[in-house]
């Protein structure tokens, strides 16, 4: 019985060790994109709603074209998407995924959005 349940276990563990081989790419550049302390931030901000560029800067205390830099990158990795109305560009999150890992580093990190 004990050698069957090893078998069984290290079947799984080959299983589980496959599917994560096969989205490791993806997750490492998921991962990449929230490597940056300032898209962290904002997407901790996003995570409570939806902002605009200027409220985003404000909240930061960062300039426009920092801003900017990294929301270009933020939704270039599908994390953020924009809405415009009128002049003024808005950001939400473009994925839950990006939510339930920010919500995730806050509560191990202990931030508060």
């Amino acid at each position: 019985m004990r050698v069957a349940t090893a078998v069984a276990e290290r079947n799984e563990l080959r299983t589980n060790l496959g599917a994560l081989a096969s989205h490791a790419k993806g997750a490492s550049e998921f991962l990449k994109a929230l490597a940056h302390p300032n898209r962290l931030l904002i997407l901790s901000i996003l995570c409570e709603g939806e902002r605009s560029v200027t409220e985003l800067e404000q909240l930061l205390a960062l300039r426009q074209p920092t801003v900017s830099q990294q929301l270009a990158r933020l939704r270039v990795d599908g994390l953020v998407k924009a809405r415009r109305q009128g002049k003024t560009i808005y950001y939400s999150l473009g994925s839950n995924d990006a939510r339930i890992i920010v919500e995730a580093v806050s509560r191990v990190f202990g931030n508060r959005r």
